[in-house]
């Protein structure tokens, strides 16, 4: 059920006539020179579904404006009439929307009830809180996810992205950090699906029915099939009912993208479609500004957090494309997945020496959790160095500390591995969960030589270290009582 589209306030009164439709873009002729400002909106009443809506980008001459829609134009034609409103594009904000699917305009898409009239909106452009309001904090943000919380500690209130290629396991690691921040944080959650697949929505709106989280969560999406305008605009609306919670309503919120690469390719869409000339690689001249836009409205202030984590796409897995180097500068936590850690079958595929993050540092950690992870991230850079050595002459040919090393950075990556909750149903493993407590306590114990008899296989997707102990243990009683049962 679709709610009215009265965007506009009722003074408001100038109207205009459609021009020219180009895909997603449609120029407006007005009678007068008084035009509407740029990002305003504009409203098409026509024999459509549902009226159109659209986002003023540039005024063309002193009576032409192009519009960028917000939803399929087929079936337009020159002449209809259209209506000024004179003010941004508003989306409903509040409790109403927890436990609701919208779309990109704020229009509810799971088959519920229509939003209730007295719901708020707000425009989905606004300014960034001002820097002297801003608020910096060092807590630590507890994921239970070992290599994150050893390697690339994340930041309550800051902004953490996930760059890997197709089919590394970026959605499933934020489905499993969703599960794991509700359970462990009081908060709201807005999740925004950019450009994704439709079965990914399902599948993310049934875990979160399954898990009961929902009540405390809005999904926004602009997925896949929908015009680059709806996708180009889904991170805006995710971030606009975000800052009411935070600055209304004075509540920690999580934010979850996935994928802003799709954000950024939606707007290299509407800027070809705008007859711009491209710039690096194909992008839009405005790369920088349009994701500076978007990154630096996601800011806590006193007493209320956004923490932002966000899944990237990237192409062909170039790090070096321009969207995932603009994009990961606005980070304070880079996690990088590997697809040669994925086909080894580490999972999460997180490579650990291309990683970081601004809290890994002993005045925000401690001693102990700067020592310990430097020592894991020298050993296991100590391995990959002498991979290529023992790949032509095996481990045999190295010297005797060397070989201590490699031993141990073996060992090393296979207690990094970890089963997810979210895959349970597919993989047959129950998931774990490791405080970090238990995780810094693993990898010293690994890192001073308790397992170096162990069977590489008993600290493969394992929780905490006692329970790769209970497999070494199982796994040696298991030859004796085979001996007993023969003899």
């Amino acid at each position: 059920m679709h709610e009215p589209l009265d965007q506009s306030p009722q003074s408001y009164t100038l109207n205009g006539t459609v021009h020219a439709v180009r895909g997603a873009v449609v120029d407006v002729v007005f009678p007068s020179e008084d035009l509407p400002p740029v990002t305003s909106a504009l409203i098409i009443e026509w024999d459509g579904p549902t009226p159109l809506l659209l986002e003023i980008h540039s005024h063309l001459d002193l009576r032409t404006v192009r519009a960028v829609a917000f939803q399929s134009t087929a079936g337009l034609s020159r002449g209809v009439p259209v209506r000024a409103t004179g003010e941004a594009v508003t989306v409903p904000v509040g409790e109403a929307v927890l436990g609701r699917l919208l779309d990109a305009i704020g229009t509810p898409q799971d088959n519920g009830p229509a939003l209730p009239p007295s719901t708020p909106r707000r425009p989905i452009h606004a300014n960034p809180p001002r820097l002297k309001d801003q608020a910096r904090t060092t807590d630590v943000f507890e994921t239970g996810i070992k290599v994150i919380d050893l390697l690339t500690p994340m930041a309550q209130g800051g902004k953490a992205a996930m760059f890997g290629g197709a089919g590394v396991g970026k959605t499933v690691l934020v489905m499993e950090l969703i599960r794991a921040m509700v359970e462990k944080y009081e908060g709201i959650s807005v999740f925004a699906g950019v450009g994704e697949r439709s079965r990914e929505g399902h599948e993310l709106l049934t875990e979160m029915q399954g898990s009961g989280v929902l009540e405390r969560t809005s999904l926004v999406y602009g997925q896949m099939n929908e015009p680059p305008g709806a996708r180009w605009r889904a991170p805006h609306t995710a971030l606009t009912i975000s800052e009411y919670f935070r600055d209304q309503k004075h509540k920690n919120v999580l934010l979850l993208m996935d994928n802003i690469f799709r954000f950024v390719q939606a707007g290299a869409e509407v800027s070809s479609l705008l007859g711009r000339l491209p710039s690096r690689v194909g992008y839009q001249p405005t790369l920088a500004s349009e994701v500076a836009e978007l990154q630096e409205r996601i800011a806590s202030v006193a007493g209320s957090a956004v923490t932002a984590i966000q899944a990237v796409y990237v192409p062909a897995d170039d790090f070096t494309d321009p969207a995932v180097t603009t994009i990961s500068s606005h980070m304070d936590c880079v996690i990088m997945l590997s697809r040669a850690q994925a086909a080894e079958g580490f999972y999460p595929a997180i490579d650990p020496l291309a990683s970081s993050s601004m809290l890994l540092d002993p005045l925000v950690v401690g001693e102990e959790h700067y020592q310990i992870a430097e020592a894991v991230r020298q050993s296991l850079a100590r391995f990959r160095e002498l991979a290529d050595i023992i790949s032509l002459l095996g481990v045999e040919e190295l010297g005797a500390a060397d070989r201590l090393i490699v031993k141990r950075a073996r060992r090393l990556q296979r207690f990094l591995t970890q089963p997810f909750m979210v895959t349970e149903a597919f993989t047959g493993t129950p998931g774990a969960t490791v405080p970090l407590t238990e995780t810094l306590a693993g990898c010293r114990a690994i890192l001073d030589g308790e397992a170096d008899d162990w069977a590489e296989g008993s600290l493969y997707m394992v929780g905490p270290l006692a329970d790769a102990r209970a497999n070494e243990t199982r796994a040696n009683e298991a030859p004796a009582t085979q001996a007993e049962a023969s003899a």
